[in-house]
């Protein structure tokens, strides 16, 4: 049996002859390095998730007219748009406005991209259903009311374009939408509907972008975007901001909850080791007095450290991904991503938390004098 063999039997047999102190300081390692591979995975997968998130609550990127211009040329919205990653980019809704009449009251009309705004406005509530044809109408809560329309209503817009040209166009009622703020009194139609009432294509008043990216990221993008002619990009502050609130307040809460845990792994770890130095004081006096040096007490209790720290860790690693799981299915809706790297990324730190845990009760290992404890004192 070679030294390696014999060095690890050693340090097994040792941890199984005391199995009642080891199972408790193998479960708090566990424990530690649960906590630790979860924290670890909702860290690196919270920005995801919340952005993913705060993407229901609405665009928080907006390009408008730059210089002199006073709407957006949609081809050249188009270029800049290159600089919005198509894996990052949720939607991007151009909306153009014009005042129109129906039974000769004023109201805002706005075509879209209605595809489009279903993804960067998902908040909106709607009774009944999104357009889905040439002719058919989204209407606002303020709108229905004033003129007593509901789903499958027919009415009659009328208005003068750019040009002094009289319009009248039919629509039908295909929902009623109600948010809670101004668009209540807008009418959504499709662009194409909305540009031959109009006569004019290709432009746009502002384009709403949804972007799940983080704010700095973010920024730069609009940064990009802004230095094409004739485009500008402005950042929807109300909600980039607070998304950058709750991250930042999500992150530190993470490394609070992370330093705590390994504090007490480590304390419980000392505390075991600390009491089975004291119950094997008569054994570590005997192999002293046969000549034992300190230094092969000090490999044997790190050992032991090391061993518990790299099961604990190990089991951690695993127990931590299902662990992440149960927060992201129950915080987000979502499910989380399971990275191999966290592996020995909570085998590392556990071992280390082990061995400086072992520090304290190694040293007083080494400070046992052997006649006094082989006298019963």
């Amino acid at each position: 049996m070679n030294k390696q063999r014999f060095y690890l039997k050693m340090v097994v047999s040792s941890l199984l002859r005391r199995r009642s102190r080891m199972i408790v300081a193998l479960l708090a390692v566990a424990v530690g390095g649960t906590i630790l591979s979860g924290l670890i995975t909702i860290y690196y997968d919270i920005p995801r998730q919340m952005g993913q998130e705060f993407r229901s609550y609405g665009a928080n990127l907006i390009v408008v007219p730059s210089g002199d211009a006073e709407v957006l040329d949609l081809a050249m919205v188009q270029e800049a748009m290159v600089y919005l990653p198509s894996e990052s980019l949720v939607g991007a809704a151009p909306y153009r406005y014009q005042m129109v009449k129906i039974h000769e009251q004023p109201f805002m009309a706005a075509g879209t991209a209605l595809s489009e705004a279903q993804k960067t406005s998902p908040y909106w509530l709607v009774q009944g259903r999104w357009p889905e044809s040439l002719g058919e109408a989204l209407i606002g809560a303020e709108v229905a009311s004033q003129i007593r329309l509901l789903q499958g209503s027919d009415f009659t817009i009328t208005g003068t374009n750019g040009e002094g040209t009289s319009f009248s166009r039919d629509f039908t009622v295909s929902g009623v939408l109600q948010t809670g703020g101004t668009e209540e009194a807008f009418i959504f139609m499709a662009m194409e509907d909305f540009e031959d009432m109009i006569g004019t294509g290709g432009t746009a008043d502002v384009v709403e972008c949804s972007v799940a990216v983080s704010g700095e990221v973010l920024q730069g993008m609009a940064t990009q975007i802004s230095r094409h002619p004739g485009v500008e990009a402005r950042l929807v502050k109300r909600v980039t901001e607070s998304e950058g609130t709750v991250l930042t307040k999500l992150k530190a809460l993470v490394y609070l909850v992370t330093i705590i845990v390994l504090l007490l792994t480590m304390i419980c770890v000392a505390t075991t080791m600390m009491a089975v130095v004291t119950e094997r004081r008569k054994e570590i006096g005997l192999r002293k007095a046969l000549g034992a040096a300190n230094r092969s007490l000090i490999t044997e209790f790190l050992g032991e450290g090391v061993f518990l720290g790299g099961l604990g860790g190990f089991l951690g690693a695993f127990c931590g991904a299902l662990f992440a799981q149960a927060v992201a299915l129950n915080v987000f809706n979502r499910p989380v991503r399971f990275f191999p790297l966290l592996i020995p990324l909570t085998i590392i730190p556990s071992i280390l938390i082990t061995g400086i845990a072992c520090i304290i009760p190694v040293r007083s290992a080494t400070k046992v004098d052997p006649a006094i404890v082989l006298r019963g004192e």
